[in-house]
This record gives structure tokens, sequence and C-alpha cells, in this order.
């Protein structure tokens, strides 16, 4: 495959936008984008993956690839909207290189945006249970937070576990988030305020649970000849980034229909794809991006990929492994716990995180050295994984 570059990002704050439509947010992010590639013409665009989940339920707009094609500033280009629940985003990523790989275009444009906030909280969980198995769980209001604390609540059977067992994950997300002024939840918590915290969906609690929030990330991709010509022209600032291999694999989405709920095939699969499309192996990723509202999802993705045999992930992240130092560095935004869950955009969020850390650009939570990036997003409880990994040149 050709090499594909990634050229520009940007990404709005992850907030409550009452006063922004999804198209303001689009537009947003797409400038901010463009602001980051001086010299990038936006005629030399020749495609728009919009990446999206909860649009047509939550925002009342459906066709999104041409209607945010207008709006953004990209008219009469191809324009589709990518849509895998929560891993929209990874998806859409790898359809754009994809494009670029194939000839079909030299720049891409990905964008991922969420407007949910201005509906009440019993339709976005009514929106939510689209990624769900329709007959087999969200006919009967089992949600997609109730199916993490099932598993949450085998996985502590099995493996011994008390629920406070699972606090790293997100005392680590927001000791991170207090450091990003993009996101959502910007303070720490500790152990104590945990164990303490409500209940949600036992043993899931209040501050083991994402919330979902409106926000719009914008990456654009380009060729190697473009890449280095605009590099030339900028001066050579910083490393290029390279989108060296994605993957996408899937699972059955009815936790029911699966051999062993406490593995994730689909994430395990699409992260050694990538991989092996990259030519490296799980020892050469130097920080990470995975899907983690909760604690549990986060151990069970560790898991699933290599990184941690079954059942000891959250004893690795109570060493401090998932810290900015620590072996498996995570979250260092704040993760979907934190930073906030944007739905389909959480892909694209991810990428841009990783490349502020592949550029040195990532503040107090920089991890030294950091040269190689993963980062994977899950549609649903794993049935679509889709994992992107990033190079430093």
């Amino acid at each position: 495959m050709n090499p594909i570059y990634i050229i520009a990002s940007a990404a709005t704050p992850v907030a409550e936008h009452y006063g922004r439509s999804l198209s303001a947010l689009a537009c947003d992010a797409v400038r901010g984008a463009f602001a980051t590639a001086p010299g990038l013409e936006p005629s030399r665009v020749g495609g728009l993956f919009v990446a999206n989940a909860l649009g047509e339920r939550l925002a009342g707009q459906g066709q999104l690839g041409a209607f945010l094609a207008s709006v953004v500033g990209l008219p009469g280009i191809p324009a589709v909207r990518v849509e895998a629940a929560g891993a929209s985003g990874g998806v859409a990523i790898q359809q754009a290189g994809q494009a670029i790989a194939a000839g079909s275009c030299e720049v891409a444009v990905v964008l991922g945006v969420e407007k949910v906030t201005d509906q009440l909280e019993a339709e976005v969980e009514a929106a939510l249970a689209l990624a769900a198995d329709a007959e087999a769980d969200a006919l009967h209001g089992l949600t997609l937070t109730a199916q993490w604390a099932l598993l949450m609540r085998r996985y502590m059977h099995e493996h011994g576990y008390p629920a406070e067992a699972f606090a790293p994950f997100p005392v680590n997300a927001h000791a991170n988030a207090a450091k990003n002024p993009q996101a959502l939840y910007r303070f720490p918590i500790n152990a104590d305020k945990y164990r303490k915290a409500a209940q949600i969906a036992s043993p899931l609690n209040m501050l083991d649970c994402s919330s979902l929030a409106d926000g719009a990330a914008c990456v654009i991709l380009a060729s190697e000849r473009v890449a280095r010509s605009l590099a030339d022209r900028d001066g050579g600032r910083g490393p290029l980034v390279r989108l060296a291999g994605t993957a996408v694999a899937t699972d059955a989405p009815a936790l029911g229909a699966r051999l062993d709920p406490l593995d994730l095939p689909a994430a395990r699969a699409s992260a050694h794809m990538a991989l092996g499309r990259a030519h490296m192996g799980l020892g050469d990723v130097h920080v990470f991006e995975l899907c983690d509202p909760h604690g549990i999802a986060a151990a069970l993705a560790l898991e699933a990929i290599g990184y941690y045999r079954r059942g000891e992930a959250p004893r690795h992240a109570a060493d401090g492994a998932i810290a900015p130092t620590g072996r498996t560095p995570l979250a260092t935004a704040g993760g979907y716990k934190a930073r906030g869950d944007v739905g389909g955009a959480s892909g694209v969020y991810q990428v841009v995180e990783l490349i502020r850390q592949l550029r040195g650009e990532a503040g107090p939570t920089q991890v030294s050295g950091a040269r190689v990036a993963l980062a994977q997003c899950l549609g649903g409880v794993g049935a679509t994984a889709a994992t992107c990994v990033l190079v430093a040149e």
C-alpha cells in the first residue's frame, strides 16, 4: 500500500454545546484542521468521510455526507456518512485511507461529529440502543451500559476482584483530563470517591461511566507526494505522521450469541491485522487510545489485544501501567470517561489526540519518546472494532 499521511488535525472541546448546531461544530473542526495545513487548498480534497452514529435520531439530519460537504465548504465532492456505532470514526479513517491508496483521490477529509445534548435522556438511551441487537437485547430494555455492567460482574466473579479494583482506569483518565482544556471533566478523582459513588448499573457507578456529549474532530489524509510537498513548503515543522496500518473486524452484537462474553475477538483481530499491515508488533507501540467508557471496557480490550493476560489488567493498572509513564499509557487526554464520549466521532478524536503525542505536543501528559501509537474504537460492546496504527517519521 502506498504511504498515507495525516497532514492536518483539529477538534472542538467536548462539551454540552447548547448554543452550537451539528453543522456549526463540523465547521469549527474542519476550519481548525485546514488552519494546521498552510498551503492546502480545499479544492484539492477529493473525498469527505463523515463519521456519525446518531445524527438521524438525535440531530434530525440524514444524508450527512452531502449536507456537511456543502456546509463546510467542500461542495460537489464525493461525500458519505460512515456509521458503525462507536467505531464509526475508525472505520471512516480506514475508508479514507483506502480511497487514497486506490488512487481515487490524493487528499481526503475525515470528519467525526455528534450533537446529542439537546435531547432528553430517554431519547439518547434509545438512540444508543441501536448499536445493540434490537431483537435479543434492545427490545427487552438492555442498554449498552447494562451490558458492560454484566461483563464487569462476570469478570469480578471469574477473577475474584471487587468493584474497587477498576478504580485505576477512571482515576487515570480524570488525572489526564484535568490537564486537557478540551476535556468535558477537567478535575481529578481518587479511589475513595470512586468507592462512594452512586450506582448506575451495578457494579458500574457514576465515576465509572462516561457521559455522551457534543463535539467534532477532523483529520486530513494525503498521499506521500502531497504530504511531503506541504511539509517542504511549511519548513518541515515537526515529524510527519503516517497512517501505517488500519483494520476493521466484527463480532455478534448480542452478548448471548458469543462463545466467551469476556473475550473481545474483534478487538484482537483488528489490532493484530493493523499492526501486521504496519509491519509492527505489540511491543512497538508507545501510546494508546482505546474504548474506555468504563474500566471493564479498557481492561477487556487490553487483554484481548494481548498486552495483559486474562484477569490481570486491573492489577497492572493499579501498578501504574496505564499512566503516561507506564508500560501501556492510556487515555492521556482523558479518554471516553473524562474527555467525554463523542459517539461516532470518538475514533477521530483518538487520532487527533495521538497526533499530539507523536508530535511532542501533549504537554503535561506527554509520553516520553512516543513514536508509534495505536487507536482502537469499538461499536456497541465490541461488535465492531476499528484500529489505526500511527507512526511519527
